[in-house]
């Protein structure tokens, strides 16, 4: 199978979970409790050596949806706990997806520039 389709199923069925959680338990579990599950059971499940293989067959379909997220934090913080000890767990994660977080801040910044959001 094209690694392509796999990223998409993959990525897709990752989405497709957190939307049938959000609409089964209704008013429940929010989309702020899918966000901060979705990181920590990638963080865990990275944690545990069980999100890599993921990774390795679906590639973006696993890394660009939250729990890849979670699992990029884990992997810096491990890491960097490796190379510098305990200063590392403090530091290690968030080293490791700076790019993405300054390429959300940015774009989200930018989306907010261009466009009205009441209108």
């Amino acid at each position: 199978m094209s690694s392509l389709v796999t990223a998409f199923l993959v990525g897709g069925a990752l989405c497709l979970i957190g939307q049938l959680v959000m609409d089964l338990t209704k008013p429940a579990i929010t989309p702020g409790h899918i966000l901060v599950g979705y990181i920590s059971i990638g963080a865990l499940l990275s944690g545990l050596g069980l999100y890599q293989p993921l990774v390795d067959l679906a590639g973006a379909g696993a890394t660009v949806p939250l729990s890849g997220f979670g699992h990029t934090l884990t992997q810096g913080t491990l890491k960097a706990v490796e190379e510098s000890g305990l200063l590392g767990a403090i530091s290690g994660g968030v080293e490791a997806s700076a790019a993405g977080i300054t390429a959300a801040i940015l774009f989200g910044y930018v989306a907010a520039v261009l466009f009205d959001p009441k209108g």
